[in-house]
């Protein structure tokens, strides 16, 4: 049976740590995946069912066509796009294949390095407690391991942190003197305070050894879907990228969401401001529970570390699932110092985020201060 009957919720627990997805068949509040709530509209849905028969029998467009689609939407032309099958297939590619050596700020997204072989990824502590990245001392170390490859998420997962963009336009060319192309990952920046001026998208073609990687599952909320794309002014890099993806490697439902999102912009727009008027509140409420020290956000997430008399985070986890039916992250396996002091939390909606902290300091055994 694909999904066990479960005879109680600690059962059910253990079942969802060894999942990758398909939480939405077991009946718990979601704050572990990070998504836009908010996105897509019901007038996609509509579309799509209405057009399921096509969608299901005919074969979806290839590589070229997709570009295009992608490339209209961000204003870009194709030859710099290569859509992915989500931006883990693209993220297997670069770091299973392409990169020689490969070098990840850490704590950060963990399939960089998962994807590469053994020996091949170099992981760089950030700065402790900050968890700021000192992009000089990145770049210096980059050269020192050989590194071919150098990534940066911004705003990083888990930490929520974007990095600034004079910062990361300055690793660029710091790295291009060694041959060394940079990976900026983008999949949060929709969230982030001035998104057009954060994005380095409309700066591609000043940086030749820079690629930017987009998920368009965590902003336009399409898990599902499965699709995520880069982009670069590197032709040579693009082509290589290319090689490395099927011929019909996005679905039929994936390349109609391309066709239709042109249309419904300004709702993306708005849904975004949604997401960050709770992630807002989620932080403010979270900074009012004694003892969390909650990182300012620039995600739909917040990176806390609890204190130092509390359970570890992965006691917390487990305690809000069994008590509170919540699920939330914890961030051991993470490469950071007291890995297990730390925990990730989506944010929902308002009146979700505020039972998740009340939940929360109900385990701590301590009683929220200040807004709520």
């Amino acid at each position: 049976m694909a999904y066990p009957d479960y005879d109680t919720q600690t059962q059910k627990y253990e079942f969802i740590t060894g999942q990758h997805g398909g939480y939405y068949r077991h009946g718990f509040i979601d704050h572990a995946y990070l998504y836009n709530l908010y996105f897509p509209p019901e007038a996609i849905f509509t579309h799509l069912k209405n057009q399921i028969h096509d969608l299901v029998l005919n074969y979806p467009v290839a590589q070229d066509a997709l570009a295009g689609l992608v490339g209209d939407f961000i204003n870009q032309p194709p030859e710099r796009i290569v859509v992915g099958n989500g931006a883990s297939e693209l993220i297997k590619i670069v770091s299973g294949h392409l990169a020689r050596r490969l070098i990840v700020p850490v704590p950060s997204f963990n399939e960089y390095a998962n994807a590469a072989p053994q020996g091949r990824a170099v992981e760089f502590a950030l700065e402790f407690p900050s968890f700021h990245l000192d992009v000089d001392k990145f770049a210096a170390e980059a050269v020192r391991a050989d590194a071919n490859v150098a990534v940066v998420v911004t705003p990083n997962n888990p930490t929520s942190m974007a990095v600034p963009k004079s910062d990361l336009m300055h690793l660029a060319k710091k790295l291009a003197e060694h041959d060394c192309m940079l990976i900026v990952d983008e999949s949060f920046i929709d969230f982030s305070q001035d998104r057009d001026q954060a994005t380095l998208e409309q700066d591609i073609e000043h940086y030749p050894n820079m690629a930017i990687f987009k998920s368009m599952s965590k902003a336009f909320g399409i898990c599902g879907l499965r699709i995520g794309y880069m982009l670069t002014a590197n032709s040579g890099f693009a082509e290589a990228v290319r090689k490395g993806v099927h011929i019909w490697n996005v679905n039929g439902f994936a390349e109609e969401f391309l066709r239709l999102v042109p249309r419904y912009r300004q709702e993306f727009i708005e849904s975004c401001k949604q997401v960050q008027a709770d992630r807002d509140n989620l932080y403010e409420i979270l900074c009012a529970v004694p003892g969390i020290t909650a990182y300012k956000p620039d995600a739909n997430f917040v990176f806390c570390r609890l204190p130092d008399s509390a359970p570890a985070g992965p006691e917390v986890t487990r305690r809000l699932f069994i008590e509170h039916n919540i699920y939330i992250k914890h961030c051991r396996g993470k490469t950071l110092p007291d890995s297990d002091r730390y925990i990730r939390i989506a944010s929902r909606t308002k009146a979700e985020n505020r039972n998740l902290v009340e939940a929360l300091a109900a385990i701590l055994g301590v009683k929220k201060t200040g807004k709520t």
